[in-house]
């Protein structure tokens, strides 16, 4: 990835210590935000489908990739409030995958 999103997702972090803190409820809030972002994925892509007969057809496949965006980048502002390199979490996670894929 380029670095600039390890960048973005450290200046994120910061930012939001500084306005908010660093403790357990804040760590907390940050862990929930994931929950709140792959949910409104989740409704873009219902919005993609169309299964709200009321509201019909209301989001495309890029409403959703950025909502999923959204869900990538929270992680890794998530990550980063854990105190560990988003960086060096993700590569880890990616090879792991890499290994299941060749086995």
């Amino acid at each position: 990835m380029d670095e600039l999103i390890w960048k973005a997702a450290r200046a994120s972090r910061d930012w939001l210590d500084a306005a908010n803190g660093t403790g357990q409820t804040e760590l907390t809030c940050r862990i929930l935000k994931l929950t709140e972002e792959a949910g409104e994925a989740s409704a873009a892509w219902i919005g993609v489908l169309g299964q709200n007969p009321r509201k019909g057809v209301t989001h495309t496949h890029e409403d959703v990739a950025a909502e999923l965006a959204d869900v990538a980048f929270t992680a890794l502002v998530a990550i980063e409030s854990l105190g560990l390199d988003a960086r060096t979490v993700l590569d880890a996670c990616a090879a792991k995958v890499r290994s299941r894929l060749t086995t």
